[in-house]
This record gives structure tokens, sequence and C-alpha cells, in this order.
């Protein structure tokens, strides 16, 4: 509501900062309140459907508020305002406290070193599940980095209107949550989520890179469907393993997670628009890179990760 009412962009910087606090604190209450009512063999099919809920919103919303604009360019902020009321309701009417009464004046009790946040990601560096949190960064950088230029992209190099850039990111997103819910939980059980990971970030790689080829609306719609798919098994895959390593750390985790996908959300689209000044195509071969390079890096530390783990 504060950025509908802003005049001026110092008030909606303001709004920004208070969304960012609000998202910061949310996110890994979410991710702790799921691994504390799920046991380890439903946790992948769980976070399968956080990441889903999450991953469409982001991508969903820009497409919907593209709509919306048409019918007056506050219009999104209103809406997004009327559903984010709706979710607090929902949630205070029908969501249960995660732990028990007693166990939460347990913790309560109990008196525990709460470090700032920079030393908190340095311990995460030193950490055995580092690796994760360094591919939750470049998964985040990849999705900011696309969604940022995206509809600069596609204007100026292919000419599509914002109707058409609307339709594109609204029906991909479905589609691609569709095959997230469908997949995700059937191809993790049978290759294993280190394959899993790796092959995402090769594939979202490739498809960025390969939305270059060509200015066709329906070969861009199939090549960011496909990128979109790709990062919805990325994220609840990674959130599954970060859940499955953090053992009685999930707290610490689920706030490192968020952390992680705050930097990437930082450096995404900042950087984006900076190479997207210097040439339409460097923001994505670049992200292209930082992906593909994740891809290979990450192989080899998670097969030693989960060496230590099983051992």
């Amino acid at each position: 509501m504060l950025a509908a009412f802003a005049g001026d962009l110092t008030l909606l910087f303001v709004s920004r900062l208070i969304g960012g606090v609000g998202s910061a604190a949310l996110i890994p209450s979410i991710i702790a309140y799921i691994a504390d009512i799920t046991a380890d063999e439903q946790r992948s099919k769980a976070m399968s459907w956080l990441g889903a809920s999450m991953t469409s919103g982001f991508i969903i919303g820009p497409g919907v508020g593209g709509l919306l604009a048409e019918w007056g360019i506050k219009m999104p902020f209103y809406v997004s305002a009327c559903v984010g009321l709706l979710a607090m309701v929902c949630s205070l009417w029908g969501l249960p406290e995660s732990l028990s009464a007693d166990l939460h004046r347990m913790r309560r009790q109990v008196k525990e070193k709460r470090e700032n946040v920079f030393r908190q990601i340095v311990l995460s560096v030193r950490s055995r599940y580092f690796v994760l949190l360094l591919i939750v960064f470049a998964m985040t950088f990849g999705l900011t980095h696309f969604e940022a230029i995206f509809p600069l992209f596609v204007v100026q190099v292919y000419g599509f209107t914002t109707r058409q850039i609307a339709i594109l990111l609204t029906v991909c997103s479905l589609i691609g949550t569709l095959n997230q819910l469908l997949f995700t939980d059937r191809i993790t059980r049978r290759f294993g989520e280190k394959r899993i990971i790796v092959a995402m970030l090769l594939l979202s790689a490739v498809s960025l890179v390969f939305l270059l080829f060509s200015g066709h609306f329906y070969y861009v719609m199939v090549v960011t469907m496909l990128f979109f798919t790709f990062n919805n098994i990325l994220r609840p895959t990674i959130n599954t393993l970060l859940s499955r390593v953090a053992g009685d750390e999930q707290g610490f985790v689920a706030g490192m997670n968020n952390a992680y996908t705050s930097l990437g959300t930082i450096f995404g689209p900042m950087l984006a628009g900076i190479l997207f000044e210097v040439h339409f195509n460097l923001p994505y071969l670049f992200g292209g890179f930082v992906l593909l390079v994740s891809s290979i890096f990450t192989g080899s530390r998670l097969r030693s990760m989960l060496s230590v783990q099983r051992g």
C-alpha cells in the first residue's frame, strides 16, 4: 500500500525496505515450519510444494502485474496488498503452531548466543552445507538475472508488447509449476538429489543461452517454460537436501538459505542492468556462464559432502 501511495522515489525505497524486512523474517519461518511438521521421507514432497508456490509467485507476479497495469499503474500494488492481507488472515485462522507448548517453553528457557548476520554468514562458509548455500545463491542469481532484463530484452530486441510479455510469463510459470509438481518427486527418487541439482543447473544455463537464438513468440515461450521448469525443480531439491543435512540447525540453515537468496536477488538484477547497457545479449550469456560454472563446481563438492554425511 505504501508503494501505491508513494509520490516520490524515497517513499518507494522505504516501501521496498519494509517488504524486504518482512520477506527476510517470513521465508526462513516457512521453511523451518515445514521441517518441523514433516518426516524425512515426506520432506522432499513438502519442499516441492513450497518451492512451487514460491517460484510461481515470483514469476506469475510480474505477468499478472503487467495485465493489471492496464487498469492503472498502481493497480498491481493494491491487488498485492489485498493478497497479503488475505494470506495473513488465513494464517491466523487456519495455521496451527508447528511445535508443542512444552517444547516452546523449553526453547525459551534455553539461552542461545545469537550472532549478527555477518558473523552467521562467516560461520556458514565454514559449514558442511556451504556448497548448497552457494547453489542457492547461483540459482537465485540466475532467476533474477533472467527476470530483471526479460521485459527490456524482448521489447528492444524482439519487439514484444506488454500483453505478450504478461501472457508469456504467466503461462510459462503455470506450466513450469505443473511440471515441477509432476516430476520433482519422481526424478529425485530415481536419480537422487545430487544428479538432479547438477543437471538442473546445467539445463538452466543452456536455456538462458538458447533464448538468444530466435525472437519467435512461441520459441521464446518454450525456452522460457523450460527455464522456469528447471528452476522450479532445482529449488525444492536444494531445500530438501539442506533440511536433511541441517540436523538440529534448522533455524540457522533456513536463515542462511534466505540470506543467500537475498544476495542473489540483490546482485542478479544489479549486474544484469549493467551488462544490458553494454550489450543486449550479455546478461543471458553471463547468467548462463554462472550457472554452468556452478554445475561443474558443485558436482564433485556434493559428492564429497554426501559421502561424509553417509559416513
